[in-house]
């Protein structure tokens, strides 16, 4: 482990909860550090997810296949970010979600094995995952009901307003993907938010 990658994962931690030293190192110790090239998949569909990833640099992004064919991402996890296909995790059925490097990226992983053995042997890491599913929780919950409410355009201007990063990072492809639209129309919602200013 690089001493500034641990420290940010030292420091996500104990912004969540709160362990001794000893404790502290039993977990650090289930986590391996790994370095990623632009595009490659830690997950494809079909695998059952056996990993949860916290990204040091760089960023994740987990998505997966429609009936069109077409590639529709459900979350981008950047710096200082846990991501898994959560539901693959929890059941060990088959993940329908694939996970891929979008830029270079570095991040530390912890198996399925180690994590559910620290949820027996450290009571904090119970805190931990909770934590953890409540952040999942509202963020799926918040990501359904934008779809299922709001308009194209009004979906672009909640991800400029509340997570900016997507668009200022990534290609118009992936925001295009984000929002379930074609990139013509993100086109279109660009240009149209450019005439408003």
């Amino acid at each position: 482990m690089t001493r500034r990658m641990e420290e940010q994962l030292v420091a996500y931690i104990k912004s969540k909860i709160s362990v001794s030293d000893d404790e502290l190192q039993t977990i650090l110790s289930c986590f391996k550090h790994l370095k990623l090239k632009k595009n490659e998949l830690l997950l494809t569909q079909g695998e059952p997810s056996q990993r949860t990833f916290f990204v040091t640099k760089g960023c994740l992004r987990i998505f997966f296949i429609n009936e069109e064919g077409q590639e529709a991402t459900r979350y981008f996890a950047f710096e200082n970010q846990f991501a898994t296909a959560l539901t693959s995790f929890i059941t060990a059925e088959p993940s329908e979600e694939f996970i891929q490097a979008v830029e270079e990226t570095e991040i530390y992983y912890i198996s399925h094995r180690n994590f559910y053995h620290l949820l027996e042997i450290i009571p904090q890491w119970e805190k931990f995952y909770r934590i953890y599913l409540e952040i999942a929780y509202v963020n799926n919950t918040r990501r359904l009901q934008s779809f299922l409410m709001e308009d194209a355009l009004e979906k672009y201007r909640q991800l400029l307003n509340q997570n900016p990063v997507i668009v200022r990072r990534l290609s118009n492809k992936m925001v295009a993907s984000y929002l379930n639209i074609s990139q013509e129309t993100l086109s279109r919602l660009k240009s149209k938010l450019f005439s408003e200013l």
